[in-house]
């Protein structure tokens, strides 16, 4: 190691091409799935916002519940990726194949939990996100067609998030593409009721997304077991893991698990916290968060690369090479994330423009763009040092302690505050629920110059 640092202290020109090669081939193939997957909600908003405001905010509120459990299946995945990144390094594919199997295991109990309650308990869920009697009512016929489709996400989102670890990422941009096409066309169709079918409203958005899970579904099936011939799907190892494997699985994937709920459930939470004040508010924030979304593909396709690219570095031992590469990964973070943010900034006239909404509603939404603007560049940053480096070297409990305390030590905390207890103005609420990402940055850059998260965890 000591020779290596003397080497690659500074890498040569003909290195930094390489690298940057490497990456953009992670980071493109990602950024487009996310892109994608970003497409499908910010099209349900636009259709649904013609609609009518209260459509838009069953859905949204709604989506909720999948959102959480969106955000399981990545803690679990990502902390699967610990584990199946490195020892990609190590091209140790069995290892690799028990790992996605207890992962598919622990996903599939988990989205019949969510199924089962989005079944039989809708109207309950939906009054911890609003009161609004109407909202509850479209929220809960969404709801209840969705939750079919919470099974099949669990064995889809597994299998790609493991195959982008082993750098396997074109496979997720090909499903998801075919998939948009699939929800945007059935939504149009079911939504206005074109070509001769009904005009459903909420209920033909809820039918649309439930076709395209189960067509992505198909897809991945096809490639497991007719393309993939690397990482294969064994139902042995559903029932046969060895148990050092488990122990590491439990170690470094609960802190990850529990990192995206708490996360999951905060923003959520915020959700819930808006919807309560203003129907109009929720209306204003979905919109809000989907811009957001756009704004950070590139980013969040950056930290996944991250997280992919440094674990097999550091599966490798080339220690040094992931210091040097770590900051160039925050570089470019900070850059895709300005960009980001700058896009919303300059697009507010004309979102503004393409929603349907009144007075009261667009000037919430007038502010909650400003704050996505410089929101954007500080999750970009966060992001980057959390999902990305802290977990490539399996430093998965200091992320929840970042995520978490500063989600609900402080922005949740004082927005409940200022919203329920001192009935402060809805958007200073809002800026205050949206203050984490601020919060945790100074905490982040301590543990990273600190090297703590730079560890090879396989065996």
């Amino acid at each position: 190691m000591s020779n290596q640092s003397t080497q690659t202290l500074t890498l040569t020109q003909e290195q930094n091409k390489a690298f940057y090669q490497k990456v953009f081939a992670l980071v493109i193939p990602m950024a487009l799935q996310n892109l994608i997957n970003v497409g499908v909600t910010a099209a349900d908003t636009i259709m649904l916002g013609k609609i009518s405001e209260t459509v838009l905010s069953g859905a949204s509120l709604a989506g909720q519940i999948q959102f959480i459990l969106t955000l399981i299946f990545f803690g679990l995945t990502s902390g699967a990726s610990v584990l199946t990144a490195q020892y990609w390094g190590k091209r140790d594919t069995k290892k690799i194949e028990q790992i996605l199997m207890l992962t598919i295991d622990v996903a599939l109990i988990i989205s019949l939990i969510f199924t089962l309650s989005a079944l039989f308990i809708p109207g309950a869920l939906m009054h911890i996100y609003t009161s609004d009697p109407a909202v509850i009512e479209a929220g809960i016929v969404y709801l209840r067609i969705t939750s079919v489709s919470y099974l099949m996400m669990s064995i889809t989102m597994v299998y790609l998030n493991v195959m982008k670890s082993v750098e396997r990422v074109v496979i997720s941009t090909i499903v998801y593409t075919l998939s948009l096409f699939i929800n945007i066309g059935i939504n149009a169709v079911l939504i206005f009721g074109l070509l001769g079918f009904p005009k459903l409203g909420i209920m033909g958005a809820a039918i649309g997304t439930l076709i395209a899970r189960t067509f992505e579904l198909v897809l991945v099936f096809i490639y497991a077991y007719k393309i993939n011939k690397t990482i294969r799907i064994r139902i042995y190892h559903m029932f046969h893991i060895e148990k050092t494997l488990f122990k590491d699985f439990v170690v470094y994937s609960v802190p990850v698990l529990l990192n995206e709920l708490l996360w999951g459930v905060g923003a959520s939470a915020n959700s819930a916290i808006i919807g309560h004040l203003s129907t109009s508010a929720a209306a204003a924030n979905s919109v809000a968060q989907v811009c957001r979304q756009l704004a950070t593909v590139v980013t969040f396709g950056v930290s996944g690369a991250t997280a992919i690219f440094l674990g097999k570095t550091i599966g490798e031992h080339k220690f040094e090479l992931a210091k040097i590469y770590s900051k160039k990964f925050i570089k470019l973070a900070l850059l895709t994330g300005t960009i980001g943010g700058t896009l919303i900034f300059l697009s507010r006239p004309i979102v503004l423009s393409v929603m349907n909404f009144s007075a009261e509603t667009a000037n919430y939404l007038t502010v909650m763009l400003f704050v996505m603007f410089y929101f954007s560049i500080a999750q970009a940053f966060s992001c980057t040092l959390i999902v990305g480096i802290f977990r490539a070297g399996g430093d998965t409990k200091y992320g929840l302690f970042c995520d978490v305390g500063a989600m609900w030590g402080f922005s949740i905390l004082f927005g409940f505050l200022a919203a329920f207890v001192f009935k402060w103005d809805i958007r200073l609420v809002y800026i205050i629920l949206m203050s984490d990402e601020i919060i945790k940055i100074p905490i982040a850059v301590r543990r990273y110059k600190s090297m703590k998260w730079l560890k090879d965890v396989t065996r």
